[in-house]
């Protein structure tokens, strides 16, 4: 009976072991993205990009706000605001998908691990699926997770004024990097 007793509380220590929940947030992360076409530097940092992420299941979301990003000029940034990413009417932009391929990832052995995210942009009023490759580096309870894509301005309804059209990259390059660290320890 004894033995009965002790193989149940260890499968029940097992079994709430295993399903315990590993979530990783951050809200300083950094978005940079480059839509130079080499006539202009048109770049700009954004860093308290917030993302949570489920090393359990893979769930991943990001929430940035338009507001954020801080270009070189002035100038720049408004326009940025007013014309292109119209910043009062969609002030942020998010992804909500999953990691894919997240089985792959030892949480609980130091190393960088390839991973692939796939989800949904919401950017600028638009919805639309994408998918990327990244990284996670994972020491101890932090991961960095990096990751760099590229997204074509017009499936966002995006317009770019004829007047700019030569110094404006139809195509943005987006590098993410997070910080994240471990919520429930």
């Amino acid at each position: 009976m004894k033995k009965l007793i002790f193989f149940s509380l260890f499968a029940l220590a097992l079994n709430s072991s295993f399903s315990q929940k590993k979530i990783y947030s951050t809200t300083t992360g950094t978005t940079f993205f480059d839509a130079g076409t080499g006539v202009e530097n048109i770049s700009a940092t954004n860093k308290s990009t917030t993302s949570v992420f489920d090393a359990n299941t893979g769930q991943i979301q990001f929430k940035i706000m338009n507001k954020g990003f801080e270009f070189w000029s002035q100038l720049m940034q408004d326009h940025f605001n007013e014309n292109y990413m119209e910043s009062e009417k969609y002030p942020k932009s998010t992804f909500s998908g999953n990691i894919t391929n997240i089985s792959k990832v030892n949480f609980s052995k130091d190393g960088t691990y390839p991973v692939t995210v796939k989800g949904t942009l919401d950017m600028h009023g638009v919805k639309k699926e994408i998918e990327t490759t990244g990284s996670f580096k994972v020491s101890g309870d932090q991961v960095l997770g990096t990751s760099s894509f590229i997204v074509a301005l017009e499936d966002y309804k995006i317009i770019i004024p004829g007047v700019v059209k030569d110094k404006l990259a139809k195509t943005v390059k987006i590098n993410i990097s997070c910080n994240y660290s471990l919520l429930n320890k």
